[in-house]
């Protein structure tokens, strides 16, 4: 899922509440007193959270947490794999993501109860996981954060410059069929000063009311999206049930670019008003990313359907070329994609400037300025790295391969095998370190050749 955070990474936004009944403050005592004087610690009950948050908001934040530019590249990754192979492995890689949270959540608070914490992050979920596993993982443990933190980081930068071309291509769209076609990198340079200033807003709160009015035209252009898919004609002549083998790689990492939205979990479970309903058959979890699979599913087999090996990096470059409506639509979306690259941002300065470089100034009287040239940093890095490779398609399959591969399949099979590494050695421990080990090696093997013929295919396009 899209693109991204470690603490303050969503945007509020309602949707109706899902959850019927909520318990009751008096309820929650109750129940915390009795577990004390069973000496049994609950993390759930020992939160204190300022303001919670309800099921229904966050089955919000997670779907647009997923529903941003990757959904948009579907289409091409269909094209990749073809219509049957996309269809069954944009399910199968859905099914793998989801049960992956769901360790990553149930560790999560299985840790929480043996250190009696109320809740952990991502990275300090690893670094107390990993002390608890084998030998060789308590030698890795004190490193473990910064391994997820580099990670998080480097997907949040990608996220940023695939936000970067995707503006860039869709302004440029729209404007060459008006005036004389200027190069791509013209219009990130023209977009780079203004993201420079929306990148040093460092109160979020200044940026919630365009955050609303962004959510809300990615929902009203990706109706308007869907609705050119089908008026242009989704047809099976020509089209592949299965693509080549070669480019499967390509698929697998412009999906779980797409789908992944790992670093808003755990700060949307640790929020929740009711943290027990994220889980289960029927929870939270399994809600959003059925529907978020259902959508990824129809944009991308009708996108392929109706354009075939046209279809771009993302589709809003492939309908309308010429129609007022569907360029209205393409600068609307990149507006909404200017917006959220702030809050993608926000994740990126949180982990590098909060979690590392602050420290080092914390007696300096020049900290706000190094602060801001931190953020200034951040944005030029994105932006050389778009200009370097202005490729969309292969930018979201690099990052969803190099990134999401460890940070939503692989880290998250280790962090279980090591929570419960010194249970019994029975059936059912065997049973897990075998699934767990197949999760890992699935993961890390979609990590390199994932990311092996996305370069290559980098390399291939400006060579």
């Amino acid at each position: 899922m899209e693109p991204a955070k470690t603490n303050a990474h969503t945007n509020p936004a309602f949707v109706p509440d899902i959850n019927s009944s909520t318990p009751k403050l008096h309820e929650l005592e109750a129940g915390k007193k009795a577990l004390e004087a069973e000496g049994v610690y609950d993390p759930y009950l020992e939160r204190k959270i300022r303001r919670p948050i309800t099921n229904s908001e966050t089955l919000f934040h997670l779907l647009k947490g997923s529903l941003g530019t990757g959904i948009l590249a579907m289409p091409n990754a269909f094209y990749h794999a073809g219509y049957i192979l996309g269809l069954i492995g944009t399910i199968v890689i859905g099914i793998i993501c989801t049960y992956c949270v769901h360790l990553l959540i149930k560790a999560e608070y299985e840790l929480c109860k043996r250190i009696k914490k109320p809740s952990l992050t991502y990275p300090a979920t690893a670094e107390t996981a990993l002390a608890e596993g084998p030998w060789i993982m308590k030698k890795i443990s004190p490193y473990a954060p910064h391994i997820v933190n580099t990670f998080l980081l480097t997907y949040q930068l990608g996220t940023c410059c695939v936000y970067i071309v995707f503006i860039s291509e869709n302004v440029k769209s729209v404007v060459d069929a008006y005036d004389t076609e200027l190069h791509l990198e013209i219009y990130m340079l023209i977009i780079l000063l203004p993201l420079i200033l929306l990148n040093y807003i460092r109160n979020l709160k200044y940026l919630a009311p365009f955050s609303t009015g962004a959510n809300f035209i990615t929902l009203v252009s990706f109706g308007f999206i869907l609705y050119y898919i089908i008026h242009d004609g989704p047809t099976f002549e020509d089209r592949e049930p299965v693509g080549e083998v070669r480019y499967w790689p390509l698929f697998f990492g412009t999906v779980l670019f797409a789908l992944e939205a790992i670093g808003v979990i755990m700060p949307l479970e640790n929020e929740m008003k009711t943290p027990k309903t994220f889980g289960g058959t029927i929870g939270v979890l399994n809600i959003a990313m059925s529907i978020i699979v259902s959508l990824y599913v129809c944009m991308g087999l009708l996108g392929y359907l109706t354009y075939g090996s046209e279809a771009k990096g993302s589709i809003t470059l492939n309908i309308g070329e010429e129609e007022v409506p569907a360029q209205v639509i393409k600068i609307l979306y990149a507006l909404a994609i200017f917006i959220t690259y702030g809050l993608q941002c926000y994740v990126a300065i949180d982990i590098a400037w909060n979690e590392y470089l602050s420290k080092r100034f914390q007696k300096n009287n020049k900290k706000m300025f190094f602060e801001y040239f931190t953020r200034t940093v951040i944005v030029l890095i994105t932006f050389l790295l778009a200009v370097a490779v202005p490729k969309l398609e292969l930018f979201i399959s690099l990052f969803g391969a190099l990134c999401l591969s460890a940070l939503g399949i692989a880290f998250p099979a280790i962090i279980d095998m090591c929570t419960h590494w010194n249970k019994p050695r029975d059936g059912l421990f065997v049973l897990s370190v075998c699934k767990n080990g197949f999760l890992i090696i699935f993961g890390f093997t979609g990590l390199i050749i994932g990311t092996y013929t996305s370069i290559s295919e980098i390399v291939k396009a400006f060579s």
